[in-house]
């Protein structure tokens, strides 16, 4: 039901073939559904201003208004996931600019598969190594502060490794290039500075 809201409310996008014709269906559905994680999750309807910022090799840069201010998030989606745990819809990441709520690179994923509950994903760019909290099929850095750190490794780096623990028990291997991670980061950094 969420869903049809926003593909009411956004009309303008799907005509446009938002967020582009290069990316599957799926791949629109996640974004859509992270807008409108983003939009509704304070019961405010202003989806109409989400704008695609560019396409740069695996990644895409957004932007868009809450109605409290700009919010811009780069994102890509898993290139391989190992085993595939039942059920799995696909895993994403996202770095994200709230310049309203002073947070800048803060890094979130989807896993595509609910993690263990209380476990601790673990995230690998090259040899730095970075512990997630993870809440239902979400993960998010233990330590918030390391945002900044960790967004300048994915920019630097080749691959983003996660491992984590379904909750039916699996060790789940998800790896993510950073093919374009630069680029998207620069195109977020100038619209919401």
């Amino acid at each position: 039901m969420h869903m049809n809201l926003f593909f009411k409310l956004c009309p303008d996008l799907l005509e446009s073939g938002f967020p582009g014709a290069v990316l599957s269906r799926f791949f629109f559905n996640a974004v859509a559904a992270m807008v409108f994680a983003a939009f509704f999750g304070s019961g405010v309807v202003v989806a109409q201003s989400v704008q695609v910022l560019g396409e740069f090799r695996d990644w895409s840069a957004y932007s868009a208004n809450d109605g409290g201010g700009p919010i811009c998030f780069a994102m890509t989606r898993s290139k391989e996931t190992k085993p595939e745990p039942e059920g799995y819809t696909g895993g994403f990441i996202y770095i994200t600019h709230r310049p309203s709520q002073n947070l800048r690179n803060e890094f979130n994923m989807i896993a595509g598969y609910e993690f263990a509950v209380e476990s601790v994903a673990i995230a690998t760019v090259g040899s730095n190594v970075y512990e997630l909290f993870t809440s239902a099929d979400g993960a998010w850095l233990m330590d918030p502060k390391q945002g900044e750190v960790f967004a300048r490794d994915l920019r630097a780096g080749v691959n983003l490794v996660i491992e984590g623990e379904s909750a039916g028990g699996e060790d789940i291997i998800q790896t993510f290039s950073l093919s374009g991670a630069t680029a998207s980061s620069r195109a977020i950094n100038s619209a919401c500075l």
